[in-house]
């Protein structure tokens, strides 16, 4: 099929399947475009225990007051 052909059939297709064929042919450009580069080895077991805390998680009331917190010291000092 060439470009024309293409051209054609994607006028069509209904709008929602050009968006989706828009989005795919993006997608595809960006990806030859910038690949993403490989994970070296040994990374992800690394970075495994990075989170990790002695503790529980912190509740959402926790954090919402970790976050007025931060506010306060961002805006009010």
């Amino acid at each position: 099929m060439d470009w024309q052909e293409l051209r054609k059939e994607a006028y069509n297709l209904s709008v929602s399947d050009r968006l989706a064929l828009v989005e795919a042919i993006v997608h595809s450009v960006n990806d030859e475009i910038r690949p993403r580069p490989p994970v070296p080895p040994g990374v992800v077991e690394r970075l495994r225990g990075v989170l990790k805390t002695d503790g529980p998680p912190p509740t959402d009331e926790e954090i919402e007051a970790i976050k007025e917190q931060r506010l306060m010291e961002k805006y009010l000092k």
